[in-house]
């Protein structure tokens, strides 16, 4: 039993109140066998291959006939308020690019991206967005690019970026953020693959400074022009960013608080450091010991309550809290100590604390740790070098024993033997060449001398042939010149060059 058109596109009133016009239009198509239109281009948009472009036509909702084949749409200078999960009529499954920035977007509803999976960059900026609830992005799991600088967010709620797993940038600037978000980093789903964040021109009194000392290895941070607390803490991560000659703080040095660190006016006023020059130092320890390395250029005594941070090759610790239980642990006058050294813990570590003092790029704020027996390693060296000579001079040896013996095959074993014969025949080895050697003293007065070598190719012929057939005679060639014989280029191989005058 077939389903009444009622039941495909809803009850429709005929004689009385309400009608569907675009299932009306889509029964009558179907019914006289026409198939449905495809979607065109409204006439206040632009649309140029697989780029559609509505931006400016004052829109406060989308039009239903949107084709759906672009990768890249543009909404940007619209009416847009509200993102809800209809705010698209079809699914976008090829578009790459979506802008929708100048437009008045201040709520976007759970899954309202769900129509545009495969999107790679989103560009929301210059909204009203203020509140970034919980899975606001979910769907967009291939995001690598996400603008959100110029609305007024004040509030990231946790889990705002989860299922954003390949997000890399993401400009958050121009906002009234208060507070940094450190959940970017360590929420489960969220951008772990973040290289680029952007927070300047926000309100941020205080960053994570152990936090960000360990994140600005594999992501740079942007945080310039916001109202910082120039404490001893940020100090330190500034004049350890200046000396890692750390990008976004070289390229916008201007634009941060504590730009001279040789003026007084701040609680770590106190010169910690050492004027000498300072060299990278090199300690060693073994397996399961114990090490303690004090922090490069820290003269002694510290100023109290100044906090010390190091960076080690696998985490960041700091002077303020101290556990007897862990493996890293730094005390008050800044030196870092090592409980039973690991393998891993190889490697280089930096000293960062306010010190209110330049350092030349050439001078080092960072100390090798190497976890081993040196001696062991020292003696696995030798004998490494031991061996790579050994294996060296013995390379040599065989390659000059080779060369010998080629040598030795070249003059012994030569292919062509001239031997002097008087009946003017010279064999060959193997007699599939033969080679006229002519000594000058044996060419008749009235001969012309030729100047080069006479070479005749011929058919090898059994050496003891009981045929019968007399052999092949010798061609003296002397006679003629190599000239003659590259003038005659009408002579094809094969042909028979003997000259009956001549013949012995």
């Amino acid at each position: 039993m077939r389903p009444t058109a009622s039941q495909l596109f809803g009850r429709t009133k005929i004689g009385g109140s309400s009608c569907n016009p675009v299932a009306a239009a889509l029964l009558l198509s179907v019914c006289l066998g026409f198939p449905p239109s495809v979607a065109t281009c409204p006439s206040y948009c632009l649309c140029a291959s697989d780029i559609i472009s509505c931006s400016g036509c004052n829109l406060s909702v989308l039009p239903f006939d949107l084709p759906n084949y672009a990768t890249r749409l543009d909404l940007s200078h619209n009416a847009l308020t509200v993102l809800a999960v209809d705010w698209i009529a079809r699914p976008f499954d090829r578009l790459a690019t979506l802008v929708l920035s100048r437009n008045s977007i201040s709520q976007i509803e759970v899954n309202a991206f769900a129509v545009v999976p495969h999107v790679l960059h989103l560009d929301l900026s210059s909204n009203r967005l203020t509140v970034l609830n919980s899975s606001v992005f979910t769907g967009l799991k291939e995001l690598k690019e996400l603008l959100l600088f110029g609305n007024q967010i004040i509030q990231i709620n946790p889990g705002a970026f989860s299922d954003l797993h390949n997000l890399q940038r993401l400009y958050l600037s121009g906002n009234r953020l208060m507070a940094f978000p450190l959940g970017l980093y360590w929420e489960p789903g969220g951008p772990h693959n973040l290289t680029f964040l952007d927070l300047s021109y926000n309100r941020l009194s205080k960053v994570p400074v152990q936090s960000l000392l360990s994140l600005a290895q594999q992501s740079g941070i942007y945080l310039q022009e916001n109202p910082l607390i120039c404490d001893c803490a940020l100090l330190a991560l500034l004049e350890y960013w200046m000396w890692k000659q750390y990008r976004p703080l070289v390229d916008f040095r201007g634009e941060y608080p504590c730009r001279d660190v040789s003026e007084p006016g701040t609680e770590c006023s106190q010169q910690v450091a050492l004027d000498l020059p300072l060299e990278t130092q090199t300690y060693q320890v073994e397996p399961g010991k114990w090490l303690r390395v004090p922090c490069p250029g820290l003269a002694p005594p510290v100023q109290e309550g100044l906090v010390v941070f190091w960076v080690t090759p696998r985490t960041v610790v700091n002077s303020s809290t101290n556990d007897p239980n862990a493996h890293l642990a730094v005390f008050s006058n800044g030196t870092l100590e090592i409980r039973s050294a690991l393998m891993e813990d190889s490697g280089m570590y930096g000293c960062v604390i306010a010190r209110r003092h330049h350092y030349d790029p050439t001078e080092s704020l960072e100390v090798s740790v190497v976890v081993g027996n040196l001696s062991t390693t020292s003696t696995s060296g030798s004998a490494h070098r031991g061996t790579e000579h050994f294996n060296t001079a013995f390379t040599t040896l065989a390659s000059c024993v080779i060369s010998i013996i080629l040598v030795l095959l070249y003059l012994y074993l030569t292919p062509c033997r001239c031997r002097e014969s008087r009946g003017g025949v010279s064999r060959g080895w193997g007699r599939r060449a033969l080679i006229l050697c002519s000594d000058p003293r044996e060419v008749e007065s009235g001969q012309r001398r030729s100047n080069g070598k006479r070479v005749a190719f011929l058919e090898p012929q059994a050496e003891d042939s009981d045929t019968g057939v007399p052999k092949t005679p010798v061609v003296n060639l002397g006679h003629i010149t190599t000239e003659g014989i590259l003038k005659n280029g009408s002579r094809t191989v094969g042909q028979t060059l003997t000259d009956t005058s001549h013949v012995a």
